[in-house]
């Protein structure tokens, strides 16, 4: 678990907040940059946050729950993300979350003890023709079969 001054707002995400600091929908605006920043929204930044905005850390914490773009926990090294979309449920995208649970000895949601691995179930990836579809850091991998896991995530293992 991280301590209260393990991370804390950068120069220029400082410079970014003030920068949005009076304008509609700056919550959000520098919430999506820490994001893109660390990962994820670190608790004491996120009431570092709430100081320079001028607004509540509930706020902030229901803003951030409810998006599920946001993260409260730093992901893996390597973030998987398994669409579960209608077509990729369908054609086994369930299958292929619990393979990489099995492969990674981890589940839906958390990181592996190393640190390398996250894995999360997303809604849409926008690949419906590849279904199933996961990414790993980005990259689109689909059509995906069970058998194909290993393989892929020893590409990324020790990137």
């Amino acid at each position: 678990m991280e301590k209260k001054t393990d991370v804390t707002l950068t120069p220029e995400l400082k410079e970014f907040a003030r920068a949005w600091q009076d304008k509609p929908g700056n919550l959000i605006m520098v919430l999506h940059r820490i994001q893109e920043h660390f990962g994820y929204i670190p608790r004491n930044v996120a009431f570092e946050v709430a100081e320079m905005l001028d607004v509540p850390v509930a706020k902030i914490y229901g803003v951030v729950t409810f998006y599920h773009l946001f993260k409260l926990n730093k992901p893996g090294r390597n973030r998987i993300q398994v669409c579960m979309g209608t077509a990729c449920y369908l054609k086994g995208g369930e299958d292929l979350i619990l393979e990489l649970e099995r492969h990674l000895g981890v589940g839906l949601n958390t990181v592996t003890p190393d640190g390398e691995f996250s894995i999360e179930a997303v809604r849409c990836i926008g690949c419906c023709g590849l279904a199933p579809v996961m990414t790993i850091n980005g990259e689109v991998f689909g059509s995906v079969k069970k058998k194909d896991m290993a393989k892929i995530i020893a590409r990324f293992k020790g990137r």
